[in-house]
């Protein structure tokens, strides 16, 4: 009698072995060829940034310390890579977790059929959301343009999200042909990247403790602390569930008692910006509101360069693109304000902001990143009012009051009493001078006077809502 068959597990971003439906598929077979490939028509699949292809190398490595050196790595197209492996090594059935991104469809669609037409069975898995993007559209068919209505009758009153399964157990194949993990050239050359991971753990094993101890030390707090940058107050789960080292259905079912609501309705904006990308492919691009393609946004590199370095002269704001360079990570209330300064105070396109999110941050959804630049900047789905505009000094004075979060990544103005650190152009001569701090020369002056600029945003809405 003959061996049973191996089956084949296509990771992508579920680089985990528990609760990961599609791998429990495979592993029935007993033997699983676990593999990884880096494809060249697909080159922002998995990680669209530099950050993230920093922390996508020591995911991968994190995975295959757990696969006990048997993650098997290829560069090629999958659609001829896999149906090549199932045939050399007999398998009959290849699994992976069905990804929501539209870029991917097509493509995807041709992987199994090629591994159909070579007589394998075929199972891709939802393990990346909760609910399925396709069963959260409204009772006419539509989908949901607005958070609350989507949540509360798309989400919740479809199912609960399914319980988290443990690992499965099954025997790892191993590849003499696979290439090892340098070879797919992810790790970024610049030495910014070591720096940046340097901040982080990576892989299954970190992500499952990191939730653990924000349940256990955090939750009950969240709702007061998570919009206070200063603090350790948020999860920072949101790279580990991009890269599905952990699944949405275990932080939704860690996170009980105070705080659990709080902390599952941010799990289900994830789960709208996934909804808002699957109906709008091209949501990183075209603004769902169609006024905004007129939007009279300018052309000012030198200002656009300040806000990237977190040289603008406004503490909150270069706190924040400071965090986001030195750590790859920035909190969410910040992101709002600085991404608020670009796109209204800067008038400089949410688009160029978006890009420059997806490079350096380890947690670059393609989803999250551009509904949440569309909604700050008052274009897209349940957007934020064009008028509203975040005052960064306003912010910082009622978020940051004892100026912890802006000393920590600005701390050329750190001696600054807390009256004048989130306006320090504004500080007498004599608090300046005690603090050991020079406006123009130890920290810039402000690129743009926030009471101007917002007014000039106000009026280029208003000429654009004229010609609607």
């Amino acid at each position: 009698m003959s061996a049973p068959a191996p089956a084949i597990h296509w990771f992508r971003r579920d680089l985990r072995l528990a609760d990961n439906p599609a791998l429990a598929q495979a592993a029935r077979a007993g033997k699983v060829l676990a593999v990884f490939i880096v494809d060249p028509d697909q080159p922002g699949e998995i990680a669209p940034g530099a950050a993230g292809r920093a922390w996508l190398h020591r995911a991968l490595a994190a995975l295959d310390d757990r696969l006990r050196g048997a993650l098997n790595c290829y560069r090629g197209r999958p659609q001829e890579l896999l149906p090549a492996l199932a045939a050399r090594w007999g398998a009959r059935l290849v699994t992976w977790g069905r990804l929501p991104d539209p870029s991917l469809a097509g493509r995807d669609e041709a992987v199994a059929e090629a591994l159909r037409t070579a007589g394998c069975e075929v199972h891709a898995e939802n393990g990346f959301l909760l609910w399925e993007p396709e069963a959260t559209r409204k009772p006419d068919g539509t989908p949901y343009r607005v958070f609350t209505p989507f949540y509360q009758k798309g989400c919740l009153a479809v199912a609960p999200p399914r319980r988290p399964q443990p690992a499965p157990r099954f025997e790892a194949l191993r590849d003499r042909e696979a290439l090892p993990l340098a070879a797919l050239g992810l790790w970024p050359a610049h030495p910014w990247a070591e720096r940046v991971m340097a901040h982080w753990q990576v892989g299954e094993r970190a992500a499952e403790a990191r939730l653990a101890r924000f349940v256990a030390e955090k939750l009950a707090a969240y709702p007061a602390r998570r919009d206070l940058p200063g603090e350790d107050g948020t999860s920072r789960l949101s790279p580990h569930l991009h890269f599905g080292e952990l699944s949405p259905n275990a932080a939704w079912h860690a996170a009980t008692g105070t705080g659990a609501d709080e902390f599952r309705t941010e799990l289900a904006w994830r789960e709208f910006s996934w909804s808002l990308l699957v109906h709008n492919p091209d949501l990183a691009e075209r603004p769902l509101r169609p006024e905004f393609d007129r939007f009279p946004w300018r052309d000012d590199e030198a200002s656009f360069a300040a806000w990237r370095r977190g040289r603008t002269g406004i503490p909150l704001v270069d706190a924040g693109m400071r965090e986001l360079w030195q750590t790859g990570w920035m909190h969410n209330r910040v992101r709002m304000v600085t991404a608020s300064f670009l796109v209204k105070n800067l008038l400089i396109d949410w688009r160029a902001g978006e890009r420059w999110f997806r490079d350096c941050l380890v947690d670059a959804d393609p989803a999250n990143n551009a509904a949440g630049w569309q909604w700050v900047a008052g274009c897209g789905a349940d957007a934020a009012p064009y008028f509203r505009i975040f005052n960064p000094v306003l912010q910082g004075e009622k978020f940051d009051p004892a100026g912890t979060y802006v000393r920590r990544f600005v701390p050329e103005i750190a001696r600054l009493p807390d009256r004048w650190l989130h306006r320090p152009w504004e500080a007498p001569g004599e608090v300046l001078e005690a603090a050991g701090v020079r406006i123009g020369r130890d920290y810039p002056a402000p690129i743009v006077d926030l009471a101007v600029s917002r007014r000039r945003a106000l009026a280029a809405y208003d000429r654009v809502k004229r010609k609607t």
